[in-house]
Formats: C-alpha cells, sequence, structure tokens
C-alpha cells in the first residue's frame, strides 16, 4: 500500500476488524487516539496539520451511527459540524476520505431494494444526520468514498447483537419483527470492503462516489434472531428458544427503522468487483469472538 492510511475510530468493533485485517495483509493505518471527549473540529484541524495522510477512513462515530439504540440531536448535530471541518481540511490537504454512512438515508417505504440512485428520505434523527453529512461531504471534498452499510452486526457488548444475545438470557418474551427487510452485514465482511476499496483507491483509480454494500441475503430480524440463537447456543446456554414475531408498526422503534432495508449491491460489484457475502457465514467467527471476550 502506498498510501499512507489514517484511521479515525480505530478502538471501535469495525476499526479494530479494519486494523486485525489490515495487519493480514501488511497494511498499516495511522489510528490516533482520540482527545478525551472525542474528535471535533479543532482537534481535527491539529491532526491533519501536524499528519498529511493520503487517505482517511472516518469511524470516528461508527457506534453512534451503527450500534447505539439512540443519540441525541445534540451528539449528531456536534459530529455533523466535526465532520463538515473534517471534509474541508480533507479537501484543502488533498487527502481522500472514505465516510461509512448507513441503510437508514432510506424511508424504507418501497419493497425493493433500493440502488444509489435512489433519492434518501430519512426517517428518524440518525437518518437525517447522515444524509446531511453525506451531502456535505460531497459538497466539499469531491475526493470522497461513500459506503452506505446495512444491518451492521458487531462484537461489541452494548451494540445491537450483544443486546440481543443479552435479552435471549432472560427467560422474557424475545419480539422481533417479522415483516422489516434488510441485509444483516457482520462487522469483518464491512471490514473487507474497506479494505478493497482502499486497494483500489491506492492504484489511483479515481473511483469516488457513493455505493452501497450489505450481506448477501436479504432477511427479516424473526429469522436473522432465530439464525444467531441457534448458532449462540454452540457457545453459550441461552433462556429463549426462539423469537417472537412481531409487527413492524407495533415496534418501538418503527417511527425511526425503515420497514425495508434491502441494498442493492451490483454498483460496488461492477466499479470495485466486490462481491457480496453471505452474512450467515460470518455469524459463527463473530459469535465465537462475541463470546470469546467473555461479552454475556
Amino acid at each position: 500500500m502506498r498510501m499512507r492510511l489514517m484511521l479515525l475510530g480505530g478502538g471501535n468493533a469495525l476499526g479494530q476488524a479494519l486494523i486485525r485485517l489490515g495487519a493480514e495483509e501488511d497494511i498499516g493505518f495511522l489510528a490516533p487516539r482520540p482527545p478525551q471527549d472525542g474528535w471535533d473540529a479543532a482537534s481535527l484541524t491539529q491532526l491533519l496539520d501536524d499528519t498529511r495522510p493520503d487517505a482517511l477512513i472516518n469511524l470516528a462515530y461508527y457506534f453512534d451511527w451503527f450500534q447505539a439504540e439512540t443519540v441525541s440531536e445534540t451528539r449528531l448535530a456536534a459530529q455533523e459540524y466535526a465532520i463538515e471541518r473534517l471534509a474541508e481540511l480533507c479537501q484543502h490537504h488533498s487527502i481522500t476520505l472514505l465516510q461509512p454512512s448507513s441503510y437508514r438515508v432510506f424511508d424504507g417505504s418501497r419493497a425493493t431494494a433500493y440502488s444509489e440512485k435512489d433519492e434518501p428520505v430519512p426517517l428518524g434523527l440518525r437518518g437525517q444526520a447522515l444524509w446531511r453529512i453525506e451531502q456535505s461531504v460531497r459538497a466539499t471534498c469531491p475526493q470522497h468514498v461513500l459506503l452506505r452499510f446495512g444491518w451492521l452486526l458487531d462484537d461489541s457488548v452494548d451494540g445491537t447483537l450483544g443486546r440481543f444475545l443479552a435479552r435471549a438470557e432472560k427467560p422474557d418474551e424475545l419480539l422481533m419483527a417479522d415483516d422489516r427487510r434488510g441485509n444483516p452485514t457482520p462487522v469483518d465482511d464491512a471490514a473487507r470492503v474497506i479494505i478493497s476499496v482502499l486497494k483500489q483507491l491506492d492504484c489511483a483509480a479515481p473511483l469516488w462516489g457513493t455505493y452501497h454494500y450489505a450481506g448477501q441475503e436479504a432477511t427479516t430480524p424473526l429469522a436473522l434472531g432465530q439464525a444467531i440463537l441457534t448458532e449462540a447456543r454452540n457457545f453459550h446456554p441461552l433462556a429463549v428458544e426462539s423469537p417472537t414475531a412481531q409487527a413492524h408498526a407495533a415496534r418501538p422503534d418503527a417511527a425511526d427503522e425503515p420497514q425495508h432495508a434491502v441494498l442493492a449491491c451490483k454498483k460496488i460489484l461492477h466499479t470495485f468487483g466486490i462481491k457480496p457475502r453471505a452474512w450467515r457465514a460470518g455469524l459463527p467467527a463473530l459469535l465465537d469472538r462475541f463470546y470469546r471476550h467473555g461479552q454475556t
């Protein structure tokens, strides 16, 4: 890798997966420790003025965007402001910016898969913030890659998977939507995609733009929950045998979560040659790491 790569958010689950996978391929990252209160406009300015990497992977707010149950409007506004500054700095220093985004920029009103050409209409605060961030990056830093991911699953104890498994240890009804659809995407698979994109950008291919990536096989939270429980029992006893179906409209997050969140991944296949991997194949390694860390 000729490019000097900087990774913001190297301590979170996707950052750790990226560092692990990079090490297997002799790809290293500058991964600065964030300030005590997290990255803001001032600390990012100082960092990039001092280091001047060739490409920057911004996972600084990964947990809030992809794993947290809720995020406050104030917190999202501060992150938006910081990324506006980050995009300006990347443009000023000719740094390629790789910025993750999410299926949450869509409202989920259509039953067919969303492509990059579909107009985002986000529902909740998080989706709205992500859409504004996308627009800001596009307008400010032409040398960018925006990667929209599906339902990201990682091994963090307080992430989506961790919360689900904690509930499965109690003998209470575990309600999951059976009429909501999306693409589960294990964090290792997302890291593989980021590395693949970086390798081609390293060849000076100007493949800027917005791309979708999500695990192969769209499914429902109910079916995903059943698959996770079946696999998790190989590692740990659980109190719940199987989740119970509930309508999307009855779910507490129905106002924020798109009912249909399936992403079409043809563009990333045709541009970068990245093929989607079956999310089911990634569950054993993900759960092994979750339980090996003693995270229950």
